[in-house]
């Protein structure tokens, strides 16, 4: 089971809910999504994800509360690492360059020097090399 694995923009959308909210019923992926399917439909995104193995649920009491199975950084990782191979070359740079540069989402300067923070604690780390 991978995080690339086929998924449609709704199985997506409702993942990245569970994801962010730790584990999530159909109505609370309902209340979080924008523009929400019926409630048919979100409960069977998440039995679909169920059996794609990325999520995995527990009874309380007549409803279902879904978790995901792995770990949100690995699974981020593997994510950021698809994205980077498909839309930047393979290149981190190219990222961080589309981060920089774009004039709707402007960095603060706190968000930059946190940047700059992490890639100093790269280089001394010896990931610079």
């Amino acid at each position: 089971m991978s995080f690339s694995d086929k998924l449609g923009r709704r199985e997506r959308q409702v993942l990245e809910t569970v994801y962010r909210l730790g584990s999530a019923s159909v109505n609370d992926v309902l209340a979080e999504l924008p523009d929400p399917p019926g409630y048919s439909a979100i409960r069977t995104f998440l039995r679909i994800l169920e059996e794609k193995g990325h999520l995995t649920h527990t009874q309380d009491g007549a409803k279902y509360v879904y978790h995901p199975t792995k770990p949100r950084v690995p699974v981020a990782r593997e994510a950021l690492y698809k994205l980077m191979e498909t839309f930047f070359s393979g290149r981190p740079d190219q990222i961080v360059s589309t981060l920089l540069n774009d004039q709707e989402r402007k960095l603060s300067d706190e968000d930059l020097d946190h940047l700059a923070a992490i890639i100093e604690e790269a280089r001394q780390r010896g990931n610079g090399s």
